[in-house]
């Protein structure tokens, strides 16, 4: 192709990227730095909550029962060891009280009470040897958290004849912000390190090595960044931060891995670094931008939940994302710009291989043939193709046996059992689950609100008694118009005869207005509203990811495809989070503690995260595919030179994730630990298994109808739909014959290229 050619090829975004490299960088940096200043201690104006629906009954219950009862709310708790006299003693008992007084006197502290005020048998140890002071930490969860900070080093420890630990549920929280925080600097410390090692084994050049880790740098940094802002107008779980971490190093990878991939194949075929960036740009460059999108939709579909847990992420994800994107898209070709052919030096592979150098990994050359369909992953694609039955039926029913354990879920709540066995608020929890008496952490509280007789408070406190599922009712203690119950249950504090009594205490009749809180009524608010509004979320994921990848492909058929192997991808997820975490298998192995159920929202975020994770490596598979198919209108033999020129890509793209997702997975928190784990497998089962296997064998069974559209749909892609068409010199329009005839299929490369990048 003419110079004069090659240039008129260039759009208007090339231009604009590569006019100022260095100005480019230049700013970038600036910005990188203000981003690191503005940043700055994100984790700590972060929350360890956000699991409870804040529209719900039982959160209006707890917020009237915090302001008009704050000790029927205590969130602090002060586990008292007698040191072998016992609590009743005289000498215990006045240092007991003292401390006591000292703790009610502490600006924040409200509703302060002790065993040795109220001589209440649930705040006394069945064999005497500890008891309870219980108060509430007034404020949002960081303001209580600074008042934990202040309050917790004056009473714990050695108190005269008393031995002190501190615990409750702000003690968990806090403790397991704390742990979360560690974990994470520790996991990236881990993960930088063998990233850059991945990324010199997959490039063998150092400097190609580092474009990816620089890319992820500049994602992570500018998220913590927007993070930062959005903590001042929002809640934001600290968990976030984890995500923060894994996408913006994942999707960096993943993005520049293939723009750099990409343009290291222009150069070898003697192209000049301008028309190279250029054809990167308008080729892998979109396959970026609509990767990004995919990802963007399945992580933004958490935002129509109510739980600023879930929305945290959606925050974190949407940010990250966009920004790897938008570096990968800006920054890496200004910096390819400036590197040029240098792009490649630094070949550390010429240290093994005695100088001889060797051709670039995936491009189609390294096994010595030229039309990139012979390699490796070449013969693995034509083996498949040619057994596709076999290969289909085996693989999706392999998917569907691992998933089954997620047929027997359950559904529960976060609580302490998620901190190590070690962490002070846990061992204080453990105490009291093993040593008090009743359903510690189980009891419901029943608001009454309206004003009502000492018969009828009476006659309804008997009758709530007398359900089946109850073991004993506390109470009423009045104040006004307000009145609360405690109702012990006879069972667990969130097994499933508890979550029913939630629902008998509110449809039990009563002369006054009534409404229900306690952990297991947060846990039935939570699991309604999820329930609720996940055929929103899953709609909204299906039907933008249908839309994404037909203006990609301009296929009716391969979006469906994309949705269906994507979700069929996530089975061996779903199946080892119940096996492993709710079920306990390898839990000794792994250093966690299973309580028999997992957290409600885990399943919804892990969903979002490792399906967009698997969107990004298909459409990086099916681009390149329909790339080679418009300029050779031959379905197998594009389908073969899609997975020869993207199956290493995506393979050490997925090695690298999951190398991060594992380094999230070593947290000593358990929630973090399934976040992790569960999808490095996820995205590992998709690139090894989905892509490598399902993905041909599905497309040889479907042949050239994969490419069919209906009239007015292809005339509604060839108007506004975009693909990788035409990145060689070699390549030609397709004719009606093999891509634009009767049978639907898109048009070919020349017609791609009137979309300039």
């Amino acid at each position: 192709m003419s110079e004069v050619n090659r240039g008129s090829r260039i759009g208007g975004w090339t231009r604009f990227v590569t006019a100022r490299p260095r100005l480019s960088l230049l700013v970038a940096l600036v910005i990188t730095a203000l981003a690191v200043f503005a940043g700055s201690g994100v984790g700590d104006r972060m929350g360890s909550g956000g699991w409870e629906d804040p529209a719900a009954s039982s959160t209006y219950a707890t917020k009237a029962l915090e302001r008009e009862f704050p000790a029927s709310q205590p969130n602090l708790l002060l586990l008292v060891d007698a040191g072998g006299k016992g609590v009743d003693d005289p000498a215990v008992a006045a240092e007991a009280r003292r401390l006591t007084e000292r703790l009610a006197a502490e600006d924040g502290v409200v509703g302060v009470g002790s065993y040795w005020q109220t001589r209440a048998p649930a705040l006394r140890a069945e064999d005497g040897g500890e008891a309870l002071i219980a108060a509430r930490i007034v404020g949002t969860e960081k303001e209580a958290g600074e008042t934990l900070e202040r309050i917790a080093p004056e009473f714990r420890g050695t108190q005269g004849s008393l031995d002190v630990s501190v615990g409750g549920p702000v003690a968990v929280r806090h403790e397991m912000q704390a742990i979360i925080q560690e974990d994470l600097l520790r996991a990236e410390l881990i993960a930088l390190p063998v990233t850059l090692v991945l990324l010199v084994m997959v490039f063998g050049s150092a400097i190609a090595a580092l474009l990816p880790l620089g890319i992820g740098i500049v994602a992570i940094l500018g998220t913590n960044a927007v993070l930062r802002g959005i903590t001042e107008i929002t809640d934001v779980s600290v968990f976030a931060q984890n995500l923060t971490t894994a996408l913006g190093l994942g999707l960096a990878v993943d993005y520049a891995l293939f723009i750099v991939r990409r343009f290291r194949e222009e150069l070898a075929e003697g192209v000049e670094v301008r028309d190279a960036v250029g054809t990167t740009l308008r080729t892998a460059g979109r396959t970026v931008l609509f990767s990004a999108l995919t990802v963007a939709v399945s992580l933004a579909a958490m935002m129509v939940f109510p739980q600023y847990f879930l929305r945290s992420f959606a925050y974190a994800g949407i940010a990250v994302v966009l920004l790897a994107a938008a570096a990968a898209l800006i920054l890496l070709p200004a910096a390819l710009m400036l590197l040029g052919h240098r792009v490649n030096s630094l070949d550390l592979r010429r240290l093994f291989g005695k100088g001889r150098k060797k051709p670039i990994p995936g491009d189609g050359t390294a096994d010595g043939t030229a039309d990139g369909t012979s390699g490796g992953w070449g013969r693995t694609a034509a083996l498949v193709m040619r057994r596709a039955p076999l290969f289909a039926v085996a693989t999706a029913t392999g998917l569907v046996l691992l998933g089954l354990p997620f047929l027997g879920v359950k559904f529960g709540t976060a609580d302490d059992r998620q901190l190590p066995s070690s962490a002070e608020a846990r061992v204080v929890q453990e105490d009291i689950r093993s040593g008090f008496p009743g359903s510690p952490g189980g009891g419901l509280e029943v608001l009454g609100e309206g004003g009502a007789t000492a018969a009828e408070y009476a006659d309804y406190r008997d009758r709530v008694a007398a359900l089946p599922d109850v073991l004993r009712v506390d109470g009423p203690v009045v104040s006004g118009d307000h009145a609360y119950f405690t109702v012990l249950p006879s069972g667990e504090a969130v097994d499933q005869d508890t979550q029913q009594l939630v629902r008998e205490l509110r449809a039990e009749p009563a002369a006054f207005d009534t409404s229900i809180t306690g952990t297991a009524a947060v846990l039935v608010d939570s699991k309604d509203a999820i329930g609720d509004r996940l055929p929103l979320a899953a709609g909204i994921i299906v039907v933008v990811t249908l839309l994404l990848v037909f203006l990609l492909t301009g296929s009716v058929l391969i979006p469906i495809q994309a949705v269906a192997l994507n979700a069929l991808s996530l089975t061996a997820m779903f199946g080892a989070v119940v096996w492993v975490f709710q079920d306990g298998h390898l839990s000794g192995f792994l250093g966690f503690t299973p309580t028999g159920d997992i957290e409600t929202t885990l399943p919804v975020l892990m969903f979002c995260v490792a399906f967009g994770l698997s969107m990004d490596y298909g459409v990086f598979l099916i681009s390149r595919i329909k790339e080679e198919y418009d300029r050779s209108g031959d379905h197998e033999r594009s389908v073969i030179f899609g997975l020869q020129r993207t199956g290493g890509l995506i393979t050490a793209a997925a090695v690298i994730l999951a190398v991060v997702m594992v380094a999230i997975g070593t947290s000593r928190v358990t929630n973090t630990m399934m976040l992790g784990l569960g999808i490095a497998l996820a995205v590992v089962m998709d690139a090894m298994v989905v892509r490598s296997l399902l993905v041909p064998a599905v497309m040889k069974l479907t042949g050239r109808a994969t490419w069919w559209a209906p009239g007015p749909l292809r005339r509604f892609h060839d108007r506004f739909g975009v693909s990788e068409g035409g990145s060689h010199p070699a390549a030609v329009a397709v004719g009606t014959d093999s891509a634009g005839g009767s049978d639907g299929a898109v048009s070919g490369a020349g017609e791609r290229d009137k979309v300039g990048v």
